[in-house]
């Protein structure tokens, strides 16, 4: 089970994790130093059927349902409402969304796909729902004390924009990221099929 540590640049934010498969998918969870925690559970076709993000104010708590994603989102002082919006997932700035779509896309035998997106930002949870673009671009193997490593890299394109990023996924674990570096793994990724 990979248990480590992402440093997000900018803020200077530690975000602590581990992730494992489980009887029916993979879960994903992390506590960050500024006390944003974060629960993903996706099924075997890497569809996440339940997300809950918790700030220390505003809290999303929601999933995937059919060709939709349902979430409530809430705050103790303004209570909660519930949305709906055409979309194949989530996206925050943890990297473990990272890797359940790259996955999903993996699972589906795409190497390149439109994915709309709800992306969660900022303390107070906003979402605002957009479409990029994902793209294999290639795989390599990396030697290492226990064997070769193969790294997947993907390119995200922000269709809105034309803003171009890349990160490195090892089974479940983001290597590197723009804005987020793996600066501690305690074991190794697990290659899930």
């Amino acid at each position: 089970m990979p248990t480590g540590t992402y440093v997000h640049l900018e803020d200077d934010l530690e975000e602590r994790f581990q992730c494992a498969p489980g009887p029916g998918g993979w879960r994903y969870t992390s506590t960050r130093s500024d006390g944003v925690r974060t629960d993903l559970v996706v099924d075997s076709r890497w569809r996440q059927i339940r997300v809950e993000v918790v700030t220390p104010t505003w809290w999303v708590r929601g999933g995937v349902t059919g060709p939709e994603v349902a979430w409530v989102r809430g705050a103790t002082e303004y209570g909660h409402t519930e949305y709906g919006e055409r979309a194949s997932g989530f996206l925050t700035d943890s990297p473990g969304f990272l890797v359940a779509i790259a996955r999903s896309l993996q699972t589906a035998g795409q190497d390149a796909a439109d994915v709309r997106l709800v992306r969660l930002s900022g303390p107070s949870l906003a979402a605002l729902t957009a479409t990029w673009r994902w793209r294999l671009a290639g795989t390599s193997s990396h030697g290492t004390e226990t064997g070769p490593l193969p790294v997947a890299e993907y390119e995200i394109t922000d269709l809105a924009t034309g803003e171009r990023t890349a990160f490195h996924l090892a089974g479940d674990v983001v290597l590197a990221a723009p804005g987020i570096d793996l600066t501690e793994l305690e074991s190794v990724p697990n290659f899930l099929g």
